[in-house]
Formats: structure tokens, C-alpha cells, sequence
């Protein structure tokens, strides 16, 4: 499990300050109803107005996570679709890179239909260009049953299961986006709280989980918040010394 509350604040605060923050979205910038919570909004924007780019990282669809990254304000790039999808910005130029193949979550999808899971797709998914992401409905162990030993990526949000090409993930599409800003993972105070958080919050200068976290993602993070959902997003940049 994450250290303590205390410990975790002496760590962050050897540790210096870092130069930018990589979130989640649901259950991280949001309440338990997936509601943006004004008081996340008010510490993006702050962070942002004290030149510290903000980095969202997340299973939702592009067009979700642009429409969230307009409206708040952010400067720092999107990993959008588990890290299927990189969006950036070169110069004046907007950029999207697809990282993944989407035939192998696809074919994937197909195996597991066949196998009698009764799984199905989340509404988003008409969005969806590299992966598959499934209601979840269904457990993750008999999606992984049913694909055997396919070269398939298969993680848990908390609010969908998620297929994809085996190497893709958030950890390998946040490394790609930091290339062009001169950082890494260890530059970042990372916060989420699903299984497919846990390779950003491991690599992460200082990362961030919650109460509601999944017990993977709670083991992987530094710091483990008091409070949960958005109240405990603002606690953990405090704790990273990034928030007064």
C-alpha cells in the first residue's frame, strides 16, 4: 500500500518541485458522480497560470478528453483512449498519433464474443479508434480467459474494461508526450486511481492514488490521500508541494 500521509510529504518535499502534473479524469478530477469538481477545475487553472503544464491522461475517447482540455484551460498534451491515442501540439500545428493498432483489440472483441462472454461495448466506443472498451459488466478475469494467449493488453479503469494491443498503454504513450517538453515520468507528480494508472504512478517523481483506488494502483502510488475523488486530487498537489 502507499506510505503514509505524512511520510509521503517529506518524500515530496526532498524531492524538490515538480514541473508538471499528468491526471486522470473520472474519479480523479471528478466527484463519485464523474462530475467535474470546481475546486479540481480551480487547481488546474492554477497550476497552469504558475506555468505548470497539466497532462491528462485517460481512458476516455479524444474528442471527450479535447473538449475537457478547451474548457479548463491546459497547456500540456492529452493521452487520451488508455494511451491508444497522443495528441500534442507542434508549434501552431495540432498533432494525433495513434499508438496502437486497433485490428488486434478488435479481433480481440470478436474472441471474447465467441467464447460466450456477453460483453459489450461502452457507448463511447463509436469514438474509439485504437482500442476496444468494454461496460464492465463482465469480470476482467473471464475477458482474459476467453482471449487465452493473445497478444492482448486487457486493463481495468474501474468504469470499463479496456482492450489493446499488447505494449501500448498510458506509461509508454506519457513517456512519448514528456519527449518533446524535456521530461520524464520522474519530472511528474502523476495521480490516478484505476489498475491502468499503475505504470505512470510507479515511473512518476511522485505519484497519487485515493481512498477509492484499486488496490494495484493504491500499492503503486507514494502518497495515498485522505480524501477521496477531486477533494482528494487537490490534497495529493499539496502533498506534492505543487499547491499551497
Amino acid at each position: 500500500m502507499g506510505r503514509s500521509p505524512d511520510r509521503a510529504k517529506a518524500i515530496a518535499g526532498a524531492a524538490g518541485l515538480f514541473r508538471a502534473v499528468v491526471t486522470d479524469v473520472d474519479g480523479t478530477l471528478t466527484d463519485s458522480c464523474r462530475r467535474l469538481d470546481p475546486r479540481a477545475i480551480a487547481a488546474v487553472r492554477r497550476l497552469e497560470a504558475n506555468g505548470v503544464p497539466v497532462i491528462l491522461a485517460t481512458g476516455n475517447v479524444l474528442p471527450i478528453s479535447l473538449a475537457l482540455h478547451r474548457f479548463l484551460g491546459l497547456s500540456g498534451p492529452i493521452v487520451a483512449e488508455n494511451g491508444g491515442v497522443l495528441y500534442r501540439h507542434d508549434g501552431d500545428r495540432e498533432v494525433v498519433e495513434h499508438l496502437a493498432d486497433p485490428r488486434v483489440a478488435r479481433s480481440a472483441f470478436r474472441a471474447v464474443l465467441r467464447a460466450g462472454v456477453p460483453a459489450r461495448k461502452l457507448f463511447t466506443d463509436r469514438w474509439r479508434e485504437t482500442e476496444v472498451a468494454i461496460e464492465p459488466t463482465v469480470s476482467v478475469a473471464a475477458v482474459r480467459r476467453a482471449l487465452g494467449n493473445r497478444k492482448v493488453a486487457v486493463e481495468s479503469t474501474g468504469y470499463a474494461i479496456h482492450l489493446m494491443e499488447a505494449g501500448a498503454g498510458k506509461l509508454p504513450a506519457l513517456r512519448r508526450a514528456l519527449l518533446p517538453l524535456g521530461l520524464r515520468p520522474s519530472d511528474c507528480v502523476v495521480l490516478g486511481d484505476g489498475d491502468n494508472d499503475v505504470g505512470m504512478l510507479r515511473a512518476a517523481g511522485f505519484g497519487v492514488s485515493f481512498p477509492s483506488g484499486s488496490p494495484r494502483a493504491r500499492a503503486a502510488a507514494r502518497y495515498v490521500t485522505r480524501a477521496d475523488f477531486s477533494e482528494g486530487f487537490v490534497e495529493g498537489l499539496k502533498a506534492g508541494h505543487l499547491l499551497g
